[in-house]
């Protein structure tokens, strides 16, 4: 239910900022607003709470963000609010930034090393991400986990690459146990 809610919605206003041209501006946009999402969960309860009227939350939306972002965001908060679909608000936003991100052609990787990796080393893994996927460029995400032992773990959407010891140990364990 929620991936269909995230798509409605998404989708609606993704093909408006690929229509009018606005992907750059609204991609910013919906970053900065996932952003202030975060910073505030106050602000989520209050959209949610059944005891705020719906004119009440509506008329925040509209103080907090009317001048800061383009009609086409303010539209789309107000039908999420109107709807009673504000609980979803943040997966809608990162939806669609998924989206506009896939239509620019721009890759996010996740990429979990056993230690700090050095600049020289991400260099070569994001030229290799590019160089081997369909995408033009990259968003790394790093993260050091020392229980991999070692080697690298790589996600893109939904492939995994794992090449850390620790896997390359339970393979090799799962094997001597069933020979």
């Amino acid at each position: 239910m929620a991936k269909q809610v995230n798509s409605t919605y998404g989708d609606a206003l993704f093909d408006l900022a690929v229509e009018e041209k606005q992907v750059d501006s609204i991609l910013e946009e919906l970053t900065a607003l996932v952003q202030v999402l975060e910073e505030n969960p106050d602000l989520v309860q209050l959209l949610v709470h059944p005891e705020v009227l719906k004119e009440d939350k509506l008329k925040m939306i509209q103080n907090i963000f009317q001048g800061k972002v383009s009609d086409a965001v303010m539209g789309t908060l107000l039908i999420v609010v109107k709807n009673d679909r504000s609980s979803e608000l943040p997966n809608i936003c990162n939806y669609v930034i998924g989206k506009m991100k896939e239509y620019k052609n721009i890759g996010i990787a996740f990429v979990t090393s056993a230690m700090e990796l050095t600049k020289e080393q991400k260099s070569k893994i994001e030229e290799r991400l590019v160089a081997t996927t369909k995408y033009e460029t990259m968003e790394m995400h790093y993260v050091v986990d020392s229980t991999i032992i070692g080697g690298l773990i790589i996600r893109i959407e939904d492939r995994v690459v794992d090449s850390s010891i620790k896997r390359q140990l339970e393979r090799m364990s799962t094997a001597l146990s069933q020979g």
